[in-house]
């Protein structure tokens, strides 16, 4: 770690989220800074470390012994995060990985056991869990004041489907889009899931159907502790981003509703009006990513567990691979066969 007291951080990949990142690391992480960034497009390498005044490496193993660097965020395609964790890993840098770490439950394991082979900080990048309204729900219901816990409901909806070029490598719906709502199950219920069964349709965009995709989505998940969590997702909401959860227990209920542009209500006579909510996710989370940042800065300078640990990570990739057994086959299907 650098004498400054401060986290140096580089960036590999740094397209559309790996420039949020590093604009977050930059202007608003007081105990961070950003040290480097990579890039396998060498032009949007050079934009974006002329925008932040840092060097621009022109490989991972230059940007992992770049000056000032202690820990890597990978914000790069999820087939390229094994052999990152892998090669920070063997640094001894800090990792922070986005999601999902793989697609592959032996690619997963294989990454979590050279982090635990050589003891670096490691957390994965689910911020949804640090969404202001998420984590009340998360605070209300494991704290225990609303008794024991037995439904939740989980609505995730994006305004318009992703370019179908990336949906053709994304992994499908359950492994791209809901693998937030299933990290967000086990966080807010607090116990893991034991069976899936899910449905998906291909109702309104014929590119998806073509790909083998579905663009809506239903979940029922099952957790150890019988409670049952339900999904709906669709990539098609016209008003805007549509996140919201809701969690009931024995003795209350928490919801975190959705964001909006602003709270202006207007009421005239035979009508009322509120704002429209976000259209795009960065604005929708983007509080969430600033708050992840600054969970993971503090773990990594003054130790402590992971805020969203390996295991956490591994959670979702298993409940996402058996969403999709389950809706190609039409039957439930139990975590002790993905397992």
């Amino acid at each position: 770690m650098n004498t400054t007291g401060q986290l140096g951080i580089a960036v590999a990949g740094v397209g559309r989220i790996g420039r949020m990142h590093s604009r977050i690391i930059t202007e608003q992480v007081p105990n961070a800074y950003l040290a480097a960034i990579y890039d396998i497009s060498a032009s949007t390498a050079h934009d974006v470390a002329t925008e932040f005044g840092v060097a621009a490496a022109t490989s991972i193993d230059e940007l992992l012994i770049a000056p000032g660097v202690d820990a890597l965020a990978i914000c790069t395609p999820t087939p390229a995060h094994l052999e990152l964790i892998r090669k920070a890993a063997a640094a001894g840098k800090a990792v922070f990985c986005e999601k999902p770490i793989s697609m592959s439950l032996a690619e997963v394991d294989y990454a979590l056991a050279a982090v635990a082979e050589t003891s670096v900080p490691f957390m994965v990048g689910f911020n949804r869990r640090f969404d202001p309204g998420h984590a009340a729900v998360h605070h209300a219901a494991s704290s225990g004041e609303l008794g024991q816990l037995t439904i939740a409901r989980i609505t995730s909806r994006d305004p318009a489907p992703p370019p179908i070029e990336y949906l053709k490598a994304s992994g499908g719906i359950w492994a791209d889009m809901l693998i937030h709502d299933f990290d967000m199950a086990g966080f807010i219920i607090g116990s893991p899931v034991v069976q899936v069964w899910a449905q998906g349709a291909a109702l309104f965009d014929t590119e998806i159907r073509e790909v083998g995709d579905f663009d809506t989505a239903v979940a029922v998940l099952t957790h150890a502790s019988g409670a049952i969590t339900t999904i709906d997702g669709s990539r098609k909401a016209t008003y805007g981003y549509d996140q919201r959860v809701e969690v009931l227990g024995t003795a209350g209920m928490a919801i975190s509703d959705n964001q909006r542009i602003n709270n202006s209500q207007i009421y005239r006579s035979g009508s009322s009006h509120l704002s429209a909510l976000p259209n795009f996710f960065l604005e929708r989370y983007e509080q969430s990513y600033l708050n992840e940042w600054l969970a993971f800065t503090n773990y990594v300078l003054t130790g402590g567990p992971s805020p969203v640990s390996g295991d956490d990570g591994r959670a979702p990739v298993a409940i996402a691979m058996a969403a999709a057994i389950s809706a190609k086959q039409g039957r439930p299907v139990n975590l002790a066969e993905i397992n």
